[in-house]
């Protein structure tokens, strides 16, 4: 099935064949008429699946500009909340629609001169409710609410951010709502908020064909050295690096660069304009690698991204998907490497539970050994790729 069979608006279908998409995945193609058609929706999928357009296309189509706030877009992150905005603001090109993204970490006020014009708002709890406590943002005339990743919104610890957002929204409305994962909280959620809504799961799997996932049983000491010898030798494409925390990050993305890598860090902890411009930085391709904590697993969508390395395990098998989610998408290949050390043991067990995962073990390839330094304080840019550090105290030159 085609787009033009989903009732889409003719300007709308402009903007799709402008982007060049000719085929809706099948969460569009399922969502979209159901959405149309004024329904509550459940929408059972993961990032990259294009729920973002399955909710975004309906909504432009719905709205009319001038008359306020007439959708309001809930997202968990900083970066899913710049990147819908993005994506309803391509689609809607020739709309006419006002779309606008409120999240922290950036001035109130650009935000509260956007909102004066705003048709559909997309938005993180914490700045939406800074907004609402102003009097900066009117949703009395919402028609449209969406809690996008709600599994995510619960783990972060938004919900009662949502609920009370949720009470300022009019109860004669449409609900949509997208999560990856369907826990007891989400259902409630969905109890307690949709109108008998119509309940779509996107089959969640992992494409075998186009996505090798390897992991590569190692010692502590020998894991950045690994993970270098990759970048440089087996990474043909973009990469992203997931560590567990934030320190770690900055820790890794340090130590790379001193290796002459072009890479960027991205966690929660930096200002949201060093963060878009790292993934922007991405996006361009004027980095290689980007270094991150699972913030970036949700609502990244980049392309020509070949590697995902799981320099940290994730907890679950849930945020391993997520993660390699990242890559293989719109029918490329991707490669999904997982550095092993006796630490994670415990963790990569919890990802093996899901029996659909086909991780197989990789020979260690012959690696040159490097020498990794955590208490960096600080270093210099000299040049394009080359950095100099400082050691503390505790540290000498070899």
């Amino acid at each position: 099935m085609g787009f033009t069979k989903l009732q889409l608006h003719p300007n709308l279908l402009k903007s799709i064949q402008r982007m060049g998409f000719t085929v809706p995945t099948p969460i569009q193609e399922k969502c979209i008429p159901e959405i149309i058609a004024g329904k509550d929706v459940v929408g059972h999928s993961l990032t990259g699946s294009g729920k973002t357009a399955a909710f975004g296309l309906p909504i432009l189509q719905g709205v009319t500009h001038g008359k306020g706030v007439q959708a309001l877009i809930l997202t968990p992150t900083r970066e899913l909340c710049d990147q819908d905005a993005t994506t309803l603001r391509e689609f809607g090109k020739f709309m006419f629609v006002h779309t606008t993204a409120v999240f922290g970490g950036v001035g109130l006020q650009p935000q509260m001169n956007e909102l004066r014009t705003a048709d559909i708002v997309v938005g993180t709890p914490g700045r939406i409710l800074d907004h609402l406590e102003r009097r900066t943002i009117d949703l009395r005339n919402v028609r449209f609410l969406v809690l996008d990743e709600a599994d995510k919104m619960f783990e972060m610890g938004f919900i009662e951010d949502v609920e009370k957002i949720i009470s300022q929204v009019p109860k004669q409305r449409q609900t949509l709502l997208f999560s990856a994962t369907m826990s007891s909280d989400v259902y409630a959620l969905i109890t307690k908020h949709l109108h008998a809504p119509v309940v779509i799961k996107e089959q969640i799997y992992v494409d075998k064909s186009l996505l090798r996932q390897v992991y590569y049983g190692i010692r502590q000491d020998e894991k950045f050295s690994v993970l270098v010898h990759l970048l440089k030798h087996k990474t043909p494409g973009l990469a992203i690096v997931f560590c567990a925390t934030r320190r770690e990050v900055d820790i890794v993305t340090k130590n790379l660069k001193m290796q002459g890598i072009h890479v960027m860090a991205v966690h929660g902890g930096l200002s949201q304009n060093k963060r878009l411009h790292a993934v922007d930085s991405l996006k361009k391709e004027n980095i290689q690698v980007l270094v991150a904590t699972d913030v970036a697993a949700r609502g990244l969508d980049i392309h020509n991204i070949s590697h995902i390395y799981n320099y940290d395990v994730p907890k679950t098998s849930g945020e391993y998907v997520h993660r390699i989610g990242r890559t293989a998408r719109a029918g490329n290949k991707g490669e999904a490497v997982t550095l092993l050390v006796e630490r994670d043991h415990d963790n990569f067990r919890n990802v093996l539970m899901d029996h659909t995962l086909q991780i197989q073990k990789e020979e260690t390839p012959v690696f040159q050994r490097i020498r990794f330094i955590r208490n960096i304080l600080e270093y210099r840019d000299r040049g394009r790729g080359s950095f100099r550090p400082r050691f503390g105290p505790q540290t000498r030159r070899r």
